[in-house]
């Protein structure tokens, strides 16, 4: 049988700040991390406590680095970031603050550059499949749907 391995309080405390220090999290992803240090609640909030008072964990930095990350580098629209950040317990009002990093032009010329390459891969002559295609690569990324259907409309004729 395995056994378990347990922390004293300052080891988890260490542990967990630097859990923190090598990436940004969010408060839901450092209790579940506790709770999976079979830590007690007492505890759990002891040293979450502790890593906001010591700046390790700041809800609204998450929030800021996450959508910028997704954004960029996975191509996810508003929507998807939203209901991402909510899946994670973040408040909307660091989410909508995080949001609002991505201003309306950077957002709409990254969507019309992201379709125009889009437009370009995929390989397919029936007009309606393409179509299909790229209204699908959008709307699941999270990209508005009047932004897609539009840009489609536009793009592929």
């Amino acid at each position: 049988m395995q056994s378990k391995k347990t922390y004293t309080v300052q080891e988890a405390t260490r542990k967990l700040e630097h859990y923190c220090a090598y990436q940004e999290r969010c408060h839901q992803e450092v209790r579940q991390k506790l709770v999976g240090m079979y830590m007690i609640p007492e505890v759990i909030d002891v040293i979450v406590v502790h890593l906001l008072e010591h700046n390790f964990l700041n809800e609204e930095r998450f929030a800021k680095t996450y959508v910028r990350g997704k954004f960029r580098f996975k191509a996810w629209g508003r929507r998807r970031l939203t209901f991402e950040l909510k899946k994670k317990d973040v408040s909307k009002v660091n989410i909508n603050q995080a949001l609002s990093e991505i201003g309306n032009e950077e957002y709409n010329e990254f969507f019309n550059d992201l379709a125009e390459k889009r437009v370009d891969s995929i390989k397919e002559s029936n007009v309606y499949k393409k179509r299909k295609k790229f209204i699908d690569y959008f709307l699941y990324r999270g990209w508005e749907s009047h932004l897609v259907y539009e840009k489609a409309n536009q793009l592929i004729k």
